[in-house]
């Protein structure tokens, strides 16, 4: 449930960042102040870095400035450059840590060093050079690829052109920030709204003698691709760096373990003030390059990495009022409307309450004066009430017992899992039965990683809606143009352009249409998982007619909770009729799973019992990456059988049974060119 209050709140704020970002880059008409809209990218950055499951096409961490401009070509990343997560605390950091040593299946007591760096707030950049010469320059983009800003990055003295050095590799990608120094800045305060504003504006200059005028800094840190580079680890490339001429941040160290870490984090915290740049907290890696190799990626983000943020700001205020928002899965969100105060910059008014049981557990009231903080993950908060400050007008607030919006009951529905009810209050209504979770699961049809309509925000979405053009998502497909057309706001082009954009999305993937339809519990990701698994959607809608859910615990990554969901989604009347009007109207596409040449390829799995230093996770992130397929259970469709310590006897009888191919842990790692 908080996830999904956090992806509303999120989602509100991209869109807002966007009409900002229009009127500040393309109409030159901001109708708010620099210092606001450049605070309100802070906040969605900050929100993207804690919540992993959070990201969106339109986010300040895929764009410098506005929209991709026509005049910058757009060039694919030979690696990606992604996202990294953040940690709050020291149980944060003890918890990463605690990750990896289960991923590579070690004990307490080894140690891990890590090379621990502020984290400068500007921009990133990509620096691909080709024996020795500076060849191209990229933004960040969305990570896959980016804008060819060659040209306005050659301005930069920090960015060397030719690197002479016998040592340096015959190509590497070397990455970065770019970003303006607080001293240099005091001349561009009337141009921008800070520093971070000022490098992204730069950057996507039209003219690269506009760019030249601003004073931008680079400092590298990291490599993508590299062909030649003999370098064991993160410590010893920071100093190549330097040798090669480029600059490296000053507070760079060599930490171990995170005891450690935390010390040097209050130390930096401390010298924050006085640095000659913005920082917003530490990035730590893991320093041994091949342990980072090992490790890999999970999802948008690497398993050896994290963002440690700073501490959060605080500020008193007082709650006029509380109310109930509904999110697309039924849940009652409380939100503190209080006196607008400035935490760190920003104007809050609203503040969330979480839960029911958050507001019973801390007294809140009506009327209360509160201490309201910003913590790291930008929503704010109540973090405590004064209970010696509280007035006799002051009035407990009752949940309801029925939903604001359409008079359901609402209740606390029970978790199988941890035997409790949950914290979270939801409407009991189907779904779209209840407008405002019809109006919320519409924005979500339309949202960037399910179908992605592009002219079709979320006002239209509720303004269609109320004017009764649409209430169910295969509405958007049978629109009234010529009704449309004849509304304020509109005319032949608009509706055009409208109309052209839903006729482009009448073709889709299976793993975002099944994401579409905004199954609880199912993000892109579980998505991905059922798509893979039923890989057409003939498949996927077949289950509802077998009704054997639990066929779904095969899949790797679903478990109980996902299964209730499905099973919930298709025996609702409402839910199968949709699926079937969709299906008339679109055309979903199978899915297909990457053919890559791997030392696996198409070659099924199966694990039971314990490996010797390798983690089952490890070893299903070996096969995946080798092309190779996992399977939870013993059928025909298994290839090999991978036997540890103490493997299940059941599973070993069944595929000799089968004849299915049992090997050890040795015998896997031949097949991978490996050695135990």
């Amino acid at each position: 449930m908080q996830n999904e209050t956090i992806k509303k709140n999120y989602l509100k704020k991209i869109k807002k960042f966007k009409d900002h970002n229009r009127n500040y880059y393309d109409k030159n008409k901001p109708l708010i102040s620099d210092t606001e809209f450049d605070k309100l990218k802070i906040e969605i950055l900050n929100l993207e870095k804690r919540y992993k499951f959070l990201k969106n096409f339109y986010s300040p961490s895929k764009s410098v400035g506005f929209k991709p401009s026509k005049n910058f070509k757009k060039i694919k990343h030979k690696v990606p450059m992604l996202s990294l997560a953040n940690a709050f605390s020291e149980e944060d950091l003890l918890n990463f840590e605690k990750r990896i040593l289960n991923f590579i299946s070690q004990k307490e007591n080894f140690e891990i060093f890590y090379s621990a760096e502020p984290k400068i707030d500007g921009i990133s950049a990509s620096l691909i050079y080709k024996k020795g010469e500076f060849i191209t320059g990229l933004s960040r983009g969305d990570g896959k690829e980016g804008e060819d800003i060659t040209l306005n990055l050659a301005t930069i003295k920090d960015i060397p052109k030719k690197i002479s050095s016998k040592d340096f590799p015959k190509e590497i990608d070397i990455r970065g920030e770019v970003f303006i120094q607080n001293s240099d800045f005091e001349s561009l305060k009337e141009k921008f709204a800070n520093p971070r504003n000022a490098a992204s504006g730069s950057l996507r200059q039209k003219n690269p003698e506009d760019t030249k005028k601003i004073p931008l800094k680079f400092i590298a840190y990291t490599f993508g691709f590299q062909e030649g580079l003999n370098i064991k680890n993160q410590f010893e490339y920071l100093k190549r760096l330097n040798e090669w001429g480029f600059k490296t941040n000053p507070f760079n160290k060599l930490i171990k373990g995170v005891k450690n870490l935390m010390i040097n984090y209050s130390e930096i915290e401390k010298k924050r003030n006085e640095l000659d740049f913005d920082i917003d907290g530490i990035v730590y890696k893991i320093n041994d390059f091949q342990l980072q190799k090992r490790l890999g990626n999970v999802a948008n983000a690497p398993r050896w990495a994290i963002a440690h943020k700073f501490a959060s700001n605080k500020a008193i205020s007082k709650i006029r009022d509380i109310e109930i928002q509904i999110g697309r899965t039924g849940a009652l969100t409380p939100v503190a409307k209080i006196k607008p105060i400035n935490i760190g910059g920003v104007l809050v008014s609203n503040a969330t309450l979480h839960n029911e049981d958050e507001i019973n557990r801390k007294d809140i009231r009506i009327g209360d004066i509160v201490t309201v903080e910003r913590a790291g993950d930008v929503i704010p908060h109540i973090l405590s009430v004064d209970i010696k400050k509280r007035s006799k007008n002051s009035s407990k607030f009752s949940f309801p017992n029925k939903c604001p919006s359409c008079g359901s009951k609402t209740i606390k529905e029970f978790n199988t899992i941890t035997k409790k009810n949950d914290a979270v209050r939801r409407c009991t209504s189907e779904g779209y039965e209840c407008k405002k979770i019809a109006i919320e699961k519409l924005k979500h049809f339309v949202s960037k990683e399910a179908f992605n309509i592009d002219g079709f925000g979320k006002k239209i979405v509720e303004n269609f809606w109320k004017l009764k053009l649409i209430k169910l998502p295969q509405d958007i497909f049978l629109l009234d143009f010529k009704t449309i057309e004849n509304l304020e706001g509109w005319g032949k082009q608009s509706v055009g352009n409208l109309k052209y954009s839903i006729e482009q999305k009448k073709n889709i993937s299976l793993e975002r249409f099944i994401y579409s339809l905004g199954i609880r519990h199912i993000g892109l990701e579980n998505a991905k998982l059922l798509s893979k698994y039923f890989k057409s959607f003939s498949n996927f809608k077949e289950l509802s007619k077998k009704n054997n859910y639990n066929e779904l615990l095969n899949i790797d990554g679903i478990g109980e909770t996902q299964v209730n969901s499905v099973r919930n989604f298709f025996t609702n009347i409402t839910n199968l009729s949709v699926v079937e009007k969709l299906q008339k109207i679109l055309t979903i596409k199978d899915s297909l799973s990457e053919k890559k040449n791997g030392l696996l390829k198409n070659q099924t799995f199966l694990l039971t019992g314990k490996l010797n230093g390798i983690s089952r996770a490890e070893a299903k992130s070996l096969i995946e990456e080798n092309s190779g397929n996992i399977i939870s259970s013993i059928s025909k469709k298994l290839d090999y059988l991978i036997i540890g310590e103490k493997p299940t006897k059941r599973k070993i009888e069944s595929a000799k049974e089968l004849k299915i191919k049992i090997i050890d842990q040795v015998q896997f790692l031949k097949m991978l060119n490996k050695t135990s």
